[in-house]
């Protein structure tokens, strides 16, 4: 279904290819999964199984991309859309029309199909993904993974031979993660849907994939089964990271093959002592805090505390509310009940004052970056903030990004993205931290060096709120873990002992050694020593 030949790009200006000599091939009716760091190519080996590559981005294409004997050399990507679908890492730059059931139409239209056959395949396409109470609503109003799984939706009504994602995951909580994935697993083996998908949180489906490409970053592309090319790359998911400790050498792919294993060879560790939470004193308390969208309520009467020196993990499924209440505590949304921040209200202060309180990096960190340069950012973050010249530089340093100052932010990699506009936030010197989704389209290393940052900001004594989908992450920093749903806080406790105990928020290696509390590869090699 899919080859490539001999495959080299290279970007305009780029001094060497992102491809070099590329060759593999994807049968029909397989689920490849893409993997490698940021930055690796991945995006551009996606963009070239539609023509994206090179007839929208530029660039110098040398060899063969074959799409069901297409060279997308030759054809544009409108031209493939029978063929090839395409969901990219952002879904909202991709909708065109304004709302769910028009956008899931839109293809379909423009392939010519019947009105009764779009009607039918509507339907059919919001069952499948579990978004039918979607059906009326404006998209711009959608979370973040609700967006994702329309974006998902409006591809797949259109019935393409293969379906290309980028990312599919990355804005969605567990569940939602796993209801898409089985959706994507059944077209593939009831169907015959050939699905190519780049995910960075492997964890979440590689169980599932029947081929791996991985990309190093040095313009190869190495095939092959995925325990194979697990076992030899340099990405460690949780059971990757599993068999290294334990010294396999295959590496399991599911949770259901790595449990057998630890019980077969009795490798059963005793659970580490419970960390306790840092013992600080509270900064920011909220009671009764309720956000309403007209009929809507996405905030209903919260209590909560933060402490100094404290992370706290605050967890639901997309549409819980967890945004809304990140804002309202941050004080740029209207809400009811009362914020208390060393003695103040964010809401009651000016943007500048209450940025000093609390600081925010929302879901899509480049939001808040607008200059044309990196410097000119940091420049403007340090007169915004009364600081010296140089201090968002120098924060920006130490949290391991070291770019040139004349380098546009849009050229940044996610992680470095994320860590400029922290750096920009930070620069305030605010008694809280509020990071809303920190991990989206960051891999492993990234995701290890941001937890340490986390970590060592609450250790000079700031109090973190983490809203994220990724339990992984939650479990390595959090101290305290929130569950919110329908608006409100439904449970809270230590993050091992609340994990632990949930089967659709536990970490893979809380399932494998399940009932005890081993949340991390770090529990696993300390109660092994």
């Amino acid at each position: 279904m899919i080859a490539f030949d001999q495959v080299s790009f290279t970007y305009p200006d780029a001094v060497r290819p992102t491809l070099d000599e590329v060759s593999f091939t994807i049968a029909e009716g397989d689920l490849c999964l893409v993997i490698g760091g940021t930055g690796s190519g991945k995006s551009t080996l996606l963009g070239a199984l539609n023509g994206l590559v090179p007839h929208f981005t530029g660039g110098r294409l040398t060899g063969r991309v074959l799409a069901d004997g297409r060279d997308t050399a030759h054809f544009r990507p409108r031209d493939l859309a029978e063929v090839v679908g395409y969901v990219g890492q952002d879904p909202l730059r991709g909708f065109v029309t304004d709302t769910v059931t028009d956008e899931i139409a839109y293809g379909m239209e423009q392939l010519g199909l019947a009105p009764a056959a779009m009607r039918k395949r509507v339907e059919e396409t919001l069952d499948l993904l579990g978004i039918a109470e979607l059906r009326e609503r404006p998209l711009i109003e959608l979370s973040g993974g609700q967006q994702q799984r329309v974006a998902i939706a409006a591809v797949l009504a259109a019935r393409p031979q293969v379906l290309v994602l980028d990312e599919p995951t990355s804005a969605l909580d567990p569940t939602a993660a796993a209801d898409v994935l089985a959706a994507i697993t059944t077209l593939v083996h009831e169907v015959g849907l050939t699905v190519v998908l780049a995910e960075h949180r492997l964890e979440r489906v590689m169980h599932a994939a029947d081929t791996m490409l991985w990309l190093p970053g040095d313009g190869r592309v190495v095939c092959g089964p995925p325990a194979e090319v697990l076992a030899g790359c340099d990405l460690t998911p949780p059971l990757v990271g599993l068999a290294h400790v334990l010294g396999w050498q295959q590496v399991p792919l599911s949770v259901r093959e790595a449990r057998r294993r630890v019980l077969a060879e009795g490798l059963l560790p005793s659970p580490p002592p419970p960390t306790p939470a840092p013992a600080g004193a509270p900064v920011l308390v909220a009671g009764g805090v309720g956000v309403r969208y007209g009929d809507v309520t996405a905030v209903d009467a919260v209590e909560l505390t933060l402490r100094r020196g404290e992370i706290t993990t605050l967890l639901g499924r997309n549409g819980s509310g967890k945004s809304s209440l990140l804002w309202a505590l941050q004080g740029a949304l209207s809400h009811s009940g009362d914020v208390s921040v060393a003695d103040q209200n964010p809401s009651a202060l000016p943007a500048g004052q209450a940025r000093r309180l609390v600081s925010l990096v929302p879901q899509t960190a480049a939001d808040l970056l607008y200059l044309s340069s990196v410097g000119a950012e940091c420049d403007r973050s340090d007169r915004d903030s009364d600081a010296p010249a140089g201090t968002t530089a120098a924060l920006l340093a130490r949290l391991g990004v070291r770019v040139e100052p004349d380098r546009d932010p849009r050229d940044l990699s996610e992680g470095q993205r994320l860590a400029l506009v922290l750096a920009i936030q930070l620069s305030a010197h605010p008694d809280v931290l509020l990071l809303d989704e920190p991990t989206r389209g960051l891999d492993y290393r990234a995701k290890a060096e941001l937890a340490q940052i986390v970590t060592e900001l609450a250790t000079d004594g700031l109090a973190v709120l983490v809203s994220t989908h990724d339990v992984e992450f939650a479990a390595t920093v959090g101290h305290h873990t929130m569950l919110m749903a329908d608006g409100e806080l439904i449970a809270e406790g230590p993050t091992a002992e609340l994990l632990a105990s949930s089967v659709a928020y536990a970490p893979q290696l809380a399932k494998v050694f399940a009932p005890a509390a081993v949340l991390t590869v770090a529990d696993v090699r300390a109660g092994l020593s």
